[in-house]
């Protein structure tokens, strides 16, 4: 008799559905996974290190670069935390911009979720649609940061600027005739808060597309119903949170539970699966994208009824106009000794901790009184999810494993660092 033995191989490192570089030593039994053991440090980027030896305000575009999926979202837990340390509350029109601005985030990052996860599986008109929307959502994040990606636009005391008044619009080109132009310019005419409105009324029916392509699609059930199963009580116990622990069946949501900024004026609903499968958690964040659309729908109501500043008024912490300073010798020192030193926070710790689109994003911060942070750590949610999947894939095929890396929605910047 042959001997039969276990065979073991590479998952990765740079595996196009490892979605970033994991490499993970695969344990087989022919085509049946018996261990799977996840090895992270590839990427490491020593955000946390780096964030002690700089200014806190210099940090801030660290933040962005750790999910990059999640740019707004990972900036608004470090702010909160240095604006606990400092003893801050930003203005309330600043607080409603960010809540927009986190939901647009939401949807972001869910659009690229489910995009990739579909191309993993098989799904490829899925990938397309996603990334059609993604692109409006996008303009969002360049008309009020410049750019489309690492915005820096959250500070400490409120948001870099206002919402800008008009959009940017397309030109001409050798690509574009002047007809085509003129209807992508068609929800472009007004301000920002114009083309989000004219975003959130179409959003539902793109959910709807979606939905249409894959919640009763045969293929994508046998790839996803009882995959990956995880229990409630097991979900907890490994410390899941976001979609991953709301997909188990626990009703478990930073925005409602312990809410921030003005989400407890906000009318919305958190989804919940029952089986805790591929499929149950797919589910949650397709409603999550349409819960997201509801709150961002009431912020642009008020944010239109109620004009205000966007940050607080104190030049030892927000740097002054540029042309108070280019005038004003007092606001020159201000902003000179902003940019070189930055701000002592008064010493002591906190922990800051939001329902990023992943799970829950923490800030662990702690400030020795000088200007610069003395240590800073971060909580990651796909750090948690990425530990469980030894669990999550033993006795499934090897197929299974991209739909189980899948739906943990994982992003090595904020896992490695």
């Amino acid at each position: 008799m042959p001997e039969i033995r276990n065979m073991t191989m590479n998952f990765g490192p740079q595996h196009p559905a490892a979605h970033g570089v994991l490499r993970l030593v695969l344990e087989m039994d022919g085509e049946v996974i018996e261990r799977a053991d996840p090895h992270v440090g590839l990427l490491h980027r020593a955000t946390e290190k780096l964030a002690e030896s700089k200014p806190y305000n210099q940090s801030i575009g660290y933040m962005d670069r750790l999910d990059y999926v999640s740019m707004m979202c990972n900036e608004h837990a470090y702010v909160r935390a240095i604006e606990k340390l400092l003893g801050v509350t930003p203005p309330l029109r600043a607080q409603y911009i960010r809540v927009m601005y986190s939901e647009i985030t939401r949807i972001l990052n869910h659009l690229l979720w489910l995009g990739s996860h579909g191309l993993d599986i098989g799904a490829m008109t899925v990938f397309l649609y996603c990334f059609r929307e993604r692109e409006d959502l996008m303009d969002c994040y360049e008309a009020v940061s410049g750019t489309r990606m690492h915005a820096t636009y959250f500070r400490p005391g409120g948001v870099y600027r206002d919402l800008p008044m008009f959009m940017p619009q397309y030109q001409p080109s050798k690509w574009h005739n002047e007809e085509e132009v003129r209807k992508l310019n068609e929800n472009r005419q007004g301000s920002l808060l114009d083309f989000i409105e004219s975003f959130t009324e179409r959003f539902p029916s793109c959910v709807d597309e979606y939905e249409t392509l894959l919640t009763d699609n045969r293929i994508w059930k046998q790839r996803t119903v009882d995959i990956g199963v995880v229990s409630p009580e097991r979900a907890l116990q490994l410390g899941f949170t976001g979609p991953m622990l709301r997909g188990s069946g626990i009703a478990w949501d930073l925005r409602k539970k312990q809410p921030y900024e003005v989400y407890d004026q906000m009318d919305f609903d958190i989804p919940v699966g029952t089986n805790g499968d591929c499929y149950d958690r797919y589910l949650v964040r397709i409603e999550e994208m349409r819960q997201s659309n509801r709150i961002i729908k009431q912020c642009v109501d008020w944010l239109r009824n109620n004009p205000g500043p966007v940050i607080i008024d104190d030049h030892k912490l927000v740097p002054p106009r540029r042309e108070e300073m280019k005038e004003d010798m007092e606001s020159l020192i201000h902003h000179f000794k902003l940019f070189t030193e930055g701000y002592c926070v008064p010493a002591g710790e906190v922990y800051s901790a939001i329902e990023h689109p992943k799970g829950e994003f923490g800030i662990y911060l702690i400030s020795d009184g000088a200007n610069k942070p003395y240590r800073v750590k971060i909580r990651a949610a796909g750090f948690a999810h990425l530990s469980a999947m030894n669990e999550m894939v033993q006795g499934h095929m090897l197929a299974d494993v991209v739909a189980v890396i899948g739906t943990q929605d994982i992003v090595f910047g904020e896992i490695d660092r």
